[in-house]
């Protein structure tokens, strides 16, 4: 696989510069000085699988920062050790063969870091544990009250708890343990919070987070205490440690509890937001864990998997303890805890006991016969994990027992030794023939690695040349696409500064007019809305004699012309045709209405004139053309009267006449 390492070391303090070394299959090549921004945006870049330096610290107050903005996958290597354990750069150099120039060059200490990680030394510096907080709310603000607030809370509340269900169940089928703690409000979720106990690495792809919409997800590793520094070449430790039964309640807040062989309790405890590799290690520190417990069915993801860590036998009730159950366990035991996590956990290792109780006692009654009480404990474990009693015993009688010693051989009678020679000077023989074959192999062996090493170099020349024209093209990509969207925001610009400049100007003429008195403002409804004659209330007020234009009448109703009459307005302007019901209240008050074909208005934004001599002529016209059309129409209605009254005369006049005749 290949394999990218950048050497670092510190230039100078104050600014921090950084000397970067990079090697890549065998190869190096000196990357230059970088300042510490700078030497973070080129690592997001190249996405290097080590980082090596010789002191960690070197970073100062910027380390934190450093280790969050890593990439996935790439390790932060400390090349010369643990803090308090650390050797020299120059001796690990000396020890793994690294040749050494100038000491004092910045360059050269971060080349022999690079070379000194490639060969596996050094200690990987560890910031966040395997887990991982995820969190699901709401992404915008609700607003202020109202219906349409309400119904929109309700909406994202559903889909809070959509999104929660996705991520329970990609999680369910990933395999990955997790514990969800959740609030819940109108039938939905207003939020959602994953502990998930699995690294970055494993949820990369699985779950993305989520900005800017009405649901927000937020995907956050969860720091550990202090930093953590582990071997790049794994180390082991054995260690003899006291079997316990362990009950464990997983969550937010963690409760532990442990109990040895004899159901003594060794330990209560419980904590908020415990790491998976706290709880491990509290665990070891008790002892070892033979049985590991839980008081629900099924058992929690968690508790299964430091089960398996610990390859402890998993205990899971028949059914989950119920509440009354747990308090008489713990009466039982005579003992009060601090909270529920604790007493959840005790019950659950108790439970566990209690199920193995008969078999451990019958197990110390045998003992006491044999006389071996010194060993219960060892011998109960065996037991607990499936040996029977006798092999037990005879498992740690074993590991006891003091090696024989070897006797001699006592001496052999003489016998004919002939056939042997021969069989051995065949054998030589045989051996002379494959050594020879051996050698040829060999010089095969060697010319083959030479094409091999050859390919390689070129191998790696090939990689590096073709990542760095991948790279170039994507600059090229990143930066032709911001020149566009640039080009696009200042055109965009353009036509507005360009929209403002006559705004501005037209505006000026207006406000010219208007103190001359030659033009009279108007006041500008968008629409024709109660929201908007709020609106300008707050802002400007009606009053009476007031000009007012509408952009869009439409939906208006009789309601707000009464108002308008109400208010005094002089006239009304409208861009578009007035509803009935409107224009006729402003009609039957004598209230003039205008449409732009009529009357021309000049208008920037929230600002809008009309030319004072052509609005009195024109109000003056409409007056009167009402008028004469008030006068023609009771004219009529008047002659309609006439006419009805001569026919209901003349019908009176053919029935007298009947009536007479």
């Amino acid at each position: 696989m290949p394999i990218l390492i950048l050497g670092v070391d510190i230039i100078s303090e104050n600014p921090k510069r950084f000397a970067v070394v990079s090697w890549f299959n065998g190869r190096l090549e000196k990357k230059g000085e970088f300042t510490f921004y700078r030497l973070v945006r080129f690592i997001r870049a190249k996405r290097p699988d080590i980082i090596a330096m010789d002191n960690i610290h070197e970073l100062g107050d910027e380390l934190k920062k450093f280790l969050r903005a890593l990439p996935q996958g790439t390790k932060l290597v400390q090349v010369t050790g643990r803090p308090g354990e650390q050797r020299s750069l120059w001796s690990l150099a000396r020890e793994n063969g690294i040749r050494v120039g100038d000491k004092f060059d910045p360059y050269e200490e971060a080349k022999v870091c690079a070379l000194l990680a490639s060969k596996g030394v050094g200690y990987e510096v560890l910031a966040f544990e395997d887990e991982v907080i995820i969190k699901v709310s709401r992404g915008r603000s609700q607003g202020k009250g109202g219906w349409s607030q309400d119904r929109y809370r309700r909406r994202v509340h559903n889909l809070i708890q959509n999104k929660v269900r996705e991520i329970e169940e990609a999680l369910r089928k990933a395999d990955i343990p997790f514990d969800l703690e959740v609030e819940e409000k109108d039938y939905g979720l207003a939020r959602g919070e994953f502990k998930v106990y699995a690294s970055r690495e494993e949820l990369a792809g699985l779950i993305k987070p989520m900005h800017g919409g009405d649901v927000e997800i937020k995907i956050n590793p969860v720091e550990r205490k202090s930093l953590e520094f582990v071997p790049l070449k794994s180390e082991k430790a054995i260690q003899v440690r006291k079997s316990v039964i362990v009950g464990l309640d997983p969550g937010i807040t963690v409760g532990i509890a442990a109990l040895d062989l004899d159901g003594n309790i060794v330990a209560v405890y419980s904590e908020r937001n415990m790491a998976v590799s706290d709880i491990v290690r509290f665990i070891s520190d008790i002892g070892h864990p033979i049985i590991l417990a839980t008081d629900v069915n099924p058992a929690p993801g968690l508790v299964e998997k430091i089960a398996r860590s610990f390859k402890a036998i998993l205990y899971v009730p028949r059914e989950s303890l119920r509440v009354e159950e747990k308090n008489e366990l713990l009466r039982s035991l005579g003992i009060s805890v601090d909270d529920d996590h604790q007493r959840d956990a005790l019950a659950a290792a108790y439970k566990a006991y209690l199920r193995l109780k008969p078999k451990l006692e019958h197990v110390d009654a045998k003992l006491r016969e044999l006389g071996l009480m010194k060993k219960s404990n060892e011998i109960k474990a065996l037991v607990i994990q499936g040996y029977n009693l006798g092999e037990a015993i005879m498992k740690v009688k074993l590991r006891e027992r003091p090696k024989e010693e070897i006797k001699a051989l006592p001496e052999e009678e003489s016998v004919d030794v002939t056939p042997y020679i021969e069989k051995i000077k065949e054998l030589e023989r045989t051996i002379e023939m494959l050594e020879r074959e051996n050698q040829e192999l060999r010089a095969i062996i060697e010319e083959q690695k030479k094409k091999i090493e050859k390919l390689e170099d070129k191998l790696a020349y090939y990689d590096e040349e073709v990542r760095a024209k991948v790279i170039k093209s994507r600059e090229i990509e990143i930066r032709d696409k911001r020149i566009a969207y640039l080009e696009k925001e200042l055109r965009e610009a353009k036509a507005i500064i360009e929209k403002l400049s006559r705004d501005l100007v037209l505006a000026k003429r207006m406000h010219l007019l208007e103190l001359k008195g030659s033009a009279v403002p108007l006041k500008v409804l968008e629409n024709l809305t109660w929201k908007e004659i709020e609106r300008l209330e707050r802002s400007a007020q009606i009053k009476k004699d007031d000009i007012i234009y509408v952009v869009n009448p439409s939906g208006a109703g009789k309601s707000i012309a009464e108002h308008l009459v109400e208010k005094g307005i002089r006239a009304l302007i409208s861009a578009k045709t007035l509803p009935d019901n409107v224009y006729g209240v402003l009609r039957e008050n004598k209230v003039p209405v205008f449409y732009e074909d009529e009357i021309e208005v000049k208008r920037v934004d929230e600002f809008a004139i009309v030319d004072r001599e052509e609005l009195e002529r024109a109000i003056e016209q409409k007056l009167a053309q009402w008028e004469e059309e008030d006068r023609e129409k009771e004219i009529q209605e008047f002659l309609k009267l006439v006419e009805e009254y001569r026919i209901e005369r003349i019908k009176e006049l053919k029935r007298k006449a009947e009536e007479e005749g």
